[in-house]
């Protein structure tokens, strides 16, 4: 029981981390951050609005693609450390 209370006091904290947000402006600095250096890296000479635009909504969407594919890979991670803590602890019960 001690040790089920540790682990469940531990995740708690571990999400605690995971939300925890000072303001809002840092949440997204880093996300608008990358996507400037990489439309500055992308763009060479003069370019019209709509090819900048163009340019700047398909790196957005790029970005967003690999912030979600990072976010599910995390969530499957935790499903299977979840998984194997009930796997282990069935285990135990027999």
């Amino acid at each position: 029981r001690e040790k089920a209370q540790q682990e469940i006091e531990l995740r708690k904290k571990k999400i605690e981390e995971d939300l925890k947000i000072d303001n809002i402006e840092n949440k997204f600095a880093t996300h608008y951050d990358a996507v400037e250096q990489q439309l500055k890296s992308s763009t060479i000479g003069l370019v019209t609005l709509d090819e900048m635009k163009a340019k700047q909504e398909h790196i957005v969407r790029e970005r967003e693609k690999k912030l979600a594919q990072k976010k599910a890979e995390k969530e499957k991670e935790r499903q299977k450390e979840i998984e194997a803590k009930q796997a282990q602890k069935n285990k135990q019960k027999r």
